[in-house]
């Protein structure tokens, strides 16, 4: 809703909401008030794509680190790929995920699972236990699948575990060895190229398996043109796909890899200013659902280093709000619209709990100031590592607090 209104939080949960609450006093024994006059109000954010490297690379970033740095950025909820060491693609590695998460005491974590064993590709991992001990969903993500049969076989397997299947579209065929996206500028820079094609071929892949199985498929990360054109005609024809994509597909452009600085390197690239407003108008008419970050942490080690051997990835938990407000602002998406993109869409694709102020829902909330200026300081983030594309870059709209089942788990009031 878009109202001036009261909020009222009990034992954890949003207890009432609507304007002027009048609630007995003997129910406000030891509430706090705080008064939020030209602020939102809005539901926790939650972010169904981000890496949080634990287990096995802690040192870029870890479960507590991560949760940390969503809460900064105002989100109440992240859900984590499964492309660690080891991979997450059973039971074990999630109820450790589980465990980290809550020794952490920040933003709700929800692991996914693996597709196949070990990312590998070759057969389907432990779905159904990794499912039972709390996974959300199943992806390879860092990896496509490649088996057509193996995909087939776990959309179908998905249904009645009633979880989405992520797809990292990616035909290795064409993009292994890529560095950028492939063009004018990538010949001119003398760098392989990853063709749009490449990600549009498995989409359309993908959306044919989905439209066979009704399976719930979910596309990561598009970053192309061709791609939301394939997802816009898959929902007119009521395939059961949904999509996502990250604020630097709708920000960034290719030409930022002119200094070859690895700071920009990502999978997918940076693509062309065509594509960032094709990406642009898929958010507007809602062929793409959610915006998650790809939060991708990596240390100077994987990036400062010659720009074909630096890895892919940029972190993004911590920027992404003020990004997303600009759309509002160009008056690409209303408020309702921005936020709806970052709540309940995501809580939807995923079936986790959140993404709405009604009573009996989890209190995760986050006071935003939309005009809030500030200037981008990876130095200043909660995340351990510092690959952020958007360092030193004006912003406006920022979190203010975010609340977790009740609980302040980030404050700067």
């Amino acid at each position: 809703m878009d109202e001036t209104a009261d909020v009222l939080v009990l034992e954890g949960r949003v207890a009432e909401v609507g304007p002027f609450l009048d609630v007995p006093p003997d129910r406000l024994a030891g509430v706090e008030e705080i008064r939020l006059e030209g602020k939102w109000l809005t539901p926790g954010w939650v972010d169904m794509h981000v890496h949080l490297r634990e287990p096995g690379e802690e040192y870029k970033e870890t479960v507590a680190t991560g949760a940390r740095a969503a809460a900064a950025g105002g989100y109440a909820a992240v859900a984590c790929m499964p492309n660690t060491r080891p991979v997450n693609d059973g039971a074990t590695v999630t109820r450790f995920i589980l465990e980290r998460a809550r020794e952490a005491g920040a933003s709700r974590v929800y692991p996914v699972s693996a597709v196949s064993r070990g990312s590998l590709g070759e057969e389907m991992a432990e779905i159904a236990d990794a499912r039972e001990a709390g996974a959300v969903a199943v992806t390879d993500d860092g990896r496509p699948v490649a088996s057509s049969r193996l995909m087939r076989h776990v959309l179908e397997y998905c249904r009645p575990l009633d979880i989405p299947v992520i797809s990292h579209a990616e035909d290795l065929g064409l993009s292994e060895g890529g560095q950028m996206n492939e063009g004018a500028l990538s010949t001119m820079l003398g760098l392989p190229g990853i063709p749009a094609a490449a990600e549009e071929i498995m989409i359309a892949r993908d959306i044919l398996l989905a439209e066979l199985t009704g399976g719930r498929l979910h596309v990561a990360h598009v970053s192309t043109a061709g791609a939301v054109r394939l997802l816009r005609e898959a929902k007119k024809r009521g395939i059961p796909v949904t999509a996502e994509t990250a604020p630097h597909y709708f920000t960034l452009t290719e030409d930022l890899l002119s200094a070859y600085d690895a700071v920009y390197k990502m999978n997918p690239p940076l693509r062309t200013a065509r594509d960032v407003e094709a990406i642009k108008e898929g958010l507007a008419d809602g062929t793409l659902d959610a915006i998650a970050t790809d939060h991708a942490p990596h240390s100077v080690l994987e990036k400062d280093t010659e720009f074909s051997l630096a890895a892919n990835g940029v972190i993004g938990l911590e920027s992404a709000m003020p990004l997303i407000l600009e759309l509002v602002r160009e008056g690409l998406l209303t408020p309702m619209e921005a936020v709806a993109k970052v709540t309940c869409n995501p809580t939807r694709i995923l079936g986790v709990p959140g993404g709405a102020l009604k009573r009996g829902e989890p209190a995760d909330i986050v006071v935003i100031d939309p005009l809030r200026r500030f200037v981008l300081n990876r130095d200043e983030f909660q995340s351990k590592s510092r690959n952020c594309p958007f360092h030193g870059r004006e912003a406006q709209g920022r979190a203010l607090r975010t609340v977790v089942g009740g609980k302040t788990v980030f404050s700067r009031m």
